[in-house]
């Protein structure tokens, strides 16, 4: 393959493909669709670019909805309304595979792209942080054990909960509920670590609080990086990808005395780690012929391989023998189950 031009300006159309042309019957159309994830559309951007550049396709249109409204557009249903490809920074729920199947959507192929990790940054002009998962968890959650009682979270400064940590307002720009980054850092910053304290008898805990510390910043993780550099004793949560591209702004905070780096995120040492996916509706394959002329691009070496170009940007590589994995399942058009979840 010819050598990308990583200097391409990106000049992808951001329409809402929910609601571009006749909803209910498919119609032939040579542009994709693809709604989903913030975290996955840098990726996914680019190799659009790249596929409107060097083959006689247009540019397909792309959108960053969120992981939760990507698959749920996507779900709508089989159609010239709805999209034809979602993105998303965690798996697909089982719910949503039924609701797939409830609105005609029976035919779904699940694409591993390669790993992420959730980073938990700040302003590179403050000290780096490390911190446990139990203290993250003791910033964000709703409620806390305070004397063996679960009480409202009462914690202001970072210092309050533990005397290690700076006296420093506790302030985080996160994602909305909508977000897969949200979903994974849930699970795998508040689940976790709440499954360990005796107070919330051996359950999960990932209720997030809504007291003005944690900060819904909306899907554009953009705009949480920008607010960092505004907001110097803020914390913000996205994606490593937006870490990689903003190095001389931000700092991010180890956790359990691991830094967020690619190594050891696709190691799986890195606590706050997850997959990234895209879901592909075979039904369109016929009526979007460069459907899977796009997502064999996408799932080329050169881009998702070990020096591949989106590693350039942050994409962290899955195993070769998994990325073979995934290569094999597109071959064969691999229907996921709700039994595979």
């Amino acid at each position: 393959m010819n050598r990308i031009l990583k200097s391409r300006t990106f000049k992808t159309t951001v329409i809402a493909a929910a609601v571009v042309g006749v909803a209910g019957v498919a119609q032939a159309r040579d542009q994709i669709r693809i709604v989903g994830s913030s975290t996955v559309y840098p990726f996914a951007s680019y190799v659009t670019e790249e596929f409107g550049a060097t083959t006689e396709y247009p540019t397909p249109v792309i959108e960053s909805t969120g992981s939760g409204g990507g698959i749920r557009l996507f779900c709508n249903g089989v159609g010239e309304g709805t999209p034809d490809i979602s993105n998303a920074s965690r798996r697909i729920k089982a719910s949503e595979l039924e609701r797939c199947a409830e609105n005609g959507v029976t035919d779904v192929t699940e694409v591993k792209i390669g790993s992420d990790g959730i980073v938990f940054a700040q302003s590179s002009e403050n000290e780096e942080m490390d911190l446990t998962l139990e203290q993250l968890f003791l910033a964000v959650a709703a409620q806390v054990p305070v004397d063996g009682e679960l009480v409202d979270n009462p914690y202001t400064n970072w210092s309050d909960i533990d005397s290690s940590l700076p006296d420093r307002e506790i302030s985080i720009y996160g994602p909305p509920s909508t977000s897969g980054t949200r979903d994974a850092f849930e699970e795998l910053a508040m689940e976790v670590p709440s499954e360990e304290m005796e107070a919330y008898g051996g359950e999960g805990y990932t209720e997030i609080r809504s007291d003005g510390v944690y900060i819904d910043a909306g899907e554009n993780d953009n705009l949480i990086v920008q607010r960092l550099t505004e907001d110097t004793n803020a914390f913000g949560i996205f994606g490593y990808s937006f870490l990689v591209e903003n190095p001389d702004a931000l700092g991010a905070s180890s956790i359990e005395g691991v830094a967020p780096e690619a190594e050891a995120i696709s190691a799986g040492d890195y606590p706050i780690a997850r997959s990234l996916f895209f879901y592909v509706k075979n039904q369109h394959a016929e009526d979007v012929p460069p459907l899977y002329d796009y997502v064999d691009m996408f799932i080329s070496e050169a881009m998702i391989g070990e020096g591949g170009y989106l590693m350039d940007i942050g994409l962290i590589p899955l195993p070769e023998a998994e990325r073979e994995t995934t290569r094999q399942k597109v071959a064969d058009r691999a229907s996921l189950q709700v039994s595979d979840l």
